[in-house]
Order: C-alpha cells, then sequence, then structure tokens
C-alpha cells in the first residue's frame, strides 16, 4: 500500500542545511498498524509530512495504492490527501469559531458533499465517538479528549484508507489518551491503515511494528 524509496529530506535553518531524512525506505501493507518512534530531531515529523503529501522529498519516490504520488502535481496530491489520508495532531487543529459538528463537516462541505448527506453523516460520526451531545460545542466547550475525538472524527469521515497520527495522545492525561488510543485502534481493525509518531514507549508497545528512527534514518 505505500513504499518509500530512498527518500532524502533536507532544510535550510539560518545558513545551516539540516538533513531531516536520509535515505529513508519503508513499506506498510493496508490494515497495519505502525508506531514511529525516535528522539526529538530525529525525523518522525518529516517522514509523516512527507507520508501524508504535506511536504515533498528532495529525491527519492512515494508510492500510495500504486501511485507514485511523489510525481503528481498540488492539485493531484489534495486530491489524494482529502480522499485517501486522515490526520491526527496532537493540538487538535480544530477551528475554534466552529462547533464540533461543522469542524466534521468541513472536509465534507470541501469536497462537495450535499447538505443533507453532510447531516446523516456527520450526526452519525459524532455519535460513534461519543460526542452525540456535543455536536453545538465549541472547541472550547469541550475537554481535552473531547477535542482529540472531534479530531479523529474529522479526519474519518471521508473514510480515507490511512489514518497518520502525529503524537495524538501527548496532550492528554493518561485516561484520556488511553480512551483515544483504543479509538484509533478500533478504526485500524476495521480496516485503516494507522501510521502513530509517538515519543510514548507505551503507546509504542501497542502498536504491531515499531519504526525506530535516529538522525534521519530508519534503525
Amino acid at each position: 500500500m505505500i513504499h518509500l524509496q530512498h527518500i532524502e529530506r533536507m532544510f535550510m535553518v539560518g545558513e545551516e542545511e539540516v538533513h531531516a531524512l536520509r535515505d529513508v525506505s519503508m513499506r506498510a501493507e493496508a490494515g497495519e498498524y505502525i508506531a514511529i518512534m525516535g528522539p526529538s530531531g530525529s525525523g518522525k515529523s518529516s517522514l509523516l509530512n512527507i507520508l501524508g503529501l504535506l511536504d515533498r522529498p528532495d529525491s527519492g519516490s512515494y508510492e500510495l495504492d500504486g501511485t507514485l504520488v511523489s510525481g503528481l502535481d498540488e492539485k493531484q496530491q489534495a486530491a489524494i490527501r482529502m480522499h485517501k489520508i486522515g490526520f491526527v495532531f496532537q493540538f487538535f487543529h480544530l477551528v475554534p469559531r466552529l462547533s464540533a459538528f461543522e469542524n466534521v463537516a468541513l472536509p465534507l462541505i470541501l469536497s462537495g458533499v450535499k447538505p443533507d448527506e453532510r447531516q446523516t453523516r456527520v450526526t452519525a460520526a459524532l455519535a460513534s465517538f461519543g460526542l452525540g451531545n456535543r455536536a453545538r460545542h465549541r472547541p472550547d466547550q469541550l475537554s481535552g479528549g473531547q477535542r482529540q475525538r472531534v479530531a479523529i472524527a474529522r479526519a474519518t469521515i471521508m473514510q480515507p484508507s490511512v489514518i497518520l497520527a502525529d503524537e495524538p495522545t501527548g496532550n492528554l492525561d493518561r485516561s484520556s489518551g488511553i480512551e483515544v488510543a483504543e479509538i484509533l485502534e478500533e478504526l485500524n481493525r476495521q480496516g485503516m491503515t494507522l501510521i502513530m509518531v509517538t515519543h510514548d514507549p507505551e503507546m509504542g508497545k501497542r502498536s504491531r511494528r515499531q519504526i525506530l528512527m535516529v538522525d534521519g534514518r530508519i534503525q
């Protein structure tokens, strides 16, 4: 499903060249649950950004579902990102002025889904994550765990084949973190590929495969 070959990514920080990813090659099969681990600055988030088509490698190739996505233009990549990839972030990235319902509905609006279908799908998604009675609440009226559940509902409302989670429990207490992990794992059991960046060894142990990164390389 995912095949990276010899990925390189460099950044300029001031006058210094930083090599974020060095000759990274990896495969992920459909339905896998993978934790990407390693110290700060090891390249974990850079790798996730490449996987999520939020950034482009300087060299190397990225194949997703049989398509060489690293060679597509920005519009083509955006279409694949919209329909195949769901993102879950540490700090939720919800729109503050929008309700939970409106936040979850955003991808459907952007993809042109009609209002009646949006209403049905968002209502069902919020109910499935235990948020049916929080649909009209804004993010500042929700707990951290509830905000992350809204973020997961938004990430999966388009029924993507891949979920990319960047420290999804890093901003939560232990109890809320476990609850969020269990939700992501249930989505994985339903067939979604789950790739998670985490510093937490306990979270890493929950995955079925761990990838350790050090100095931009997969160890």
